[in-house]
């Protein structure tokens, strides 16, 4: 028996993807988005737990914080201003791609990511300069355990957006059109960045008054 051949013009044909299919499809909403929002959630509400804690230890105490634990404002506010900032130097690169600009994305996120390294090693900074320890007390507890947590997400962040900067360097792997990756590092940057206003504002702003 003769094996049956294929009009390869035929085959071209059928595998042809028209571009306003492609559009059509693009404008439906990412599952693998939705599942980074779920995700982003269950992260919230673990936060949340945390600050409802430390709320309640703070109304209960009679002294917060303790003495000899006391915060700097200088260093975490310079740190806050650098990590805020990095969520308008993401979203730059967000709008780079959507312009068919990898190169202008790319420029974005790694100043992104450099910003995000920066914070963490002004937090290393004020770690080793704070002169008490995890055990200290309560509040040193709750300082450490969730300044450490947030830095953790940092941490994973810069690694997502080094994970796009290396996928970009295949021709064609983001585009105006492909882009989902690009978008799922952005949103976790601005969840960060969004913790670490609450956190800063409970453990340093608050804390002094």
């Amino acid at each position: 028996m003769q094996g049956s051949t294929v009009d390869p013009s035929q085959a071209e044909l059928n595998s042809y993807v028209p571009p306003e299919a492609v559009d059509a499809h693009e404008e439906h909403p990412d599952l693998r988005v939705w599942g980074l929002l779920t995700f982003l959630l269950s992260e919230s509400l673990m936060f949340g737990g945390f600050f409802a804690a430390y709320l309640l230890l703070r109304g209960a105490a009679e002294a917060w914080p303790p003495e000899g634990t006391e915060v700097e404002l200088l260093l975490p506010t310079i740190n806050t201003i650098i990590l805020v900032s990095s969520s308008f130097v993401i979203h730059y690169g967000d709008t780079a791609i959507k312009k068919d600009d990898v190169k202008g994305m790319r420029k974005w996120y790694l100043a992104t990511a450099l910003m995000g390294a920066v914070f963490l090693a002004g937090q290393a900074y004020e770690y080793a300069t704070l002169g008490y320890g995890l055990s200290t007390n309560i509040f040193a507890n709750c300082f450490y355990l969730m300044t450490g947590f947030h830095g953790l997400h940092v941490f994973v962040g810069i690694l997502l957006i080094l994970g796009v900067l290396w996928r970009s360097r295949r021709p064609g792997h983001y585009s105006s059109h492909k882009h989902t990756g690009i978008e799922m590092a952005e949103i976790y940057w601005h969840f960060v960045d969004i913790i670490w206003i609450v956190l800063f504002s409970l453990l340093y702003i608050l804390t002094l008054f």
